[in-house]
Protein backbone atom coordinates (compact mmCIF):
# COMPACT_ATOMS: atom_id res chain seq x y z
CA UNK A 1 0.00 0.00 0.00
CA UNK A 2 1.37 3.41 -0.98
CA UNK A 3 2.28 5.98 1.67
CA UNK A 4 1.95 9.74 1.16
CA UNK A 5 4.89 11.97 2.07
CA UNK A 6 3.22 15.00 3.67
CA UNK A 7 4.73 18.37 4.56
CA UNK A 8 4.66 18.34 8.38
CA UNK A 9 4.11 21.30 10.66
CA UNK A 10 7.44 21.72 12.49
CA UNK A 11 6.50 24.81 14.50
CA UNK A 12 3.45 26.52 15.93
CA UNK A 13 3.53 29.32 13.38
CA UNK A 14 4.59 27.28 10.35
CA UNK A 15 2.06 27.55 7.54
CA UNK A 16 4.11 26.65 4.46
CA UNK A 17 7.46 25.35 3.30
CA UNK A 18 9.55 25.24 0.15
CA UNK A 19 11.13 22.07 -1.18
CA UNK A 20 14.68 23.31 -1.64
CA UNK A 21 16.11 19.98 -2.80
CA UNK A 22 15.04 16.40 -3.40
CA UNK A 23 17.82 14.06 -2.29
CA UNK A 24 16.13 11.09 -3.99
CA UNK A 25 14.57 10.75 -7.43
CA UNK A 26 11.39 9.02 -8.52
CA UNK A 27 12.19 5.33 -8.81
CA UNK A 28 14.81 5.32 -6.05
CA UNK A 29 14.59 2.93 -3.12
CA UNK A 30 14.20 4.65 0.26
CA UNK A 31 14.41 3.42 3.84
CA UNK A 32 12.11 4.62 6.59
CA UNK A 33 13.58 7.72 8.28
CA UNK A 34 16.12 8.23 5.45
CA UNK A 35 16.37 11.91 4.50
CA UNK A 36 14.68 12.36 1.12
CA UNK A 37 14.35 16.15 0.84
CA UNK A 38 15.30 19.49 2.36
CA UNK A 39 12.46 21.86 3.25
CA UNK A 40 12.96 25.60 3.86
CA UNK A 41 10.62 27.51 6.13
CA UNK A 42 10.73 31.18 7.08
CA UNK A 43 13.00 30.32 10.03
CA UNK A 44 15.06 27.21 9.22
CA UNK A 45 15.86 24.45 6.73
CA UNK A 46 14.65 21.01 7.86
CA UNK A 47 15.48 17.54 6.62
CA UNK A 48 12.42 15.54 5.59
CA UNK A 49 12.62 11.83 6.47
CA UNK A 50 10.80 9.11 4.54
CA UNK A 51 7.72 7.98 6.49
CA UNK A 52 8.12 4.41 5.20
CA UNK A 53 10.48 2.13 3.31
CA UNK A 54 9.85 1.38 -0.35
CA UNK A 55 10.20 3.01 -3.75
CA UNK A 56 9.80 6.77 -4.22
CA UNK A 57 7.12 6.35 -6.87
CA UNK A 58 6.09 9.95 -7.58
CA UNK A 59 7.30 13.40 -6.68
CA UNK A 60 4.32 15.76 -6.73
CA UNK A 61 6.02 19.01 -5.67
CA UNK A 62 9.11 20.15 -7.56
CA UNK A 63 12.18 21.67 -5.93
CA UNK A 64 11.65 25.42 -5.62
CA UNK A 65 7.90 25.14 -5.02
CA UNK A 66 6.30 26.50 -1.86
CA UNK A 67 3.26 24.65 -0.51
CA UNK A 68 1.04 24.67 2.58
CA UNK A 69 1.54 22.38 5.58
CA UNK A 70 -0.30 19.10 4.99
CA UNK A 71 0.35 19.04 1.23
CA UNK A 72 1.28 15.66 -0.24
CA UNK A 73 4.83 16.10 -1.57
CA UNK A 74 5.45 12.59 -2.90
CA UNK A 75 4.26 8.99 -2.77
CA UNK A 76 6.25 5.95 -1.60
CA UNK A 77 5.18 2.56 -2.97
CA UNK A 78 5.78 -0.77 -1.25
CA UNK A 79 6.87 -2.62 -4.39
CA UNK A 80 8.38 -1.86 -7.78
CA UNK A 81 5.12 -2.96 -9.44
CA UNK A 82 3.08 -0.55 -7.35
CA UNK A 83 5.60 2.23 -8.10
CA UNK A 84 5.25 1.64 -11.84
CA UNK A 85 1.46 1.70 -11.58
CA UNK A 86 1.56 4.99 -9.62
CA UNK A 87 3.81 6.64 -12.19
CA UNK A 88 1.21 6.16 -14.91
CA UNK A 89 -1.63 7.70 -12.88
Amino acid sequence: MAVDVILPKWGLTMEEGMVSEWRKRAGDAVAEDEIIADIETDKITNELPAPASGILARILVDAGETVEVGTVLAVIAETQEEALALRTV
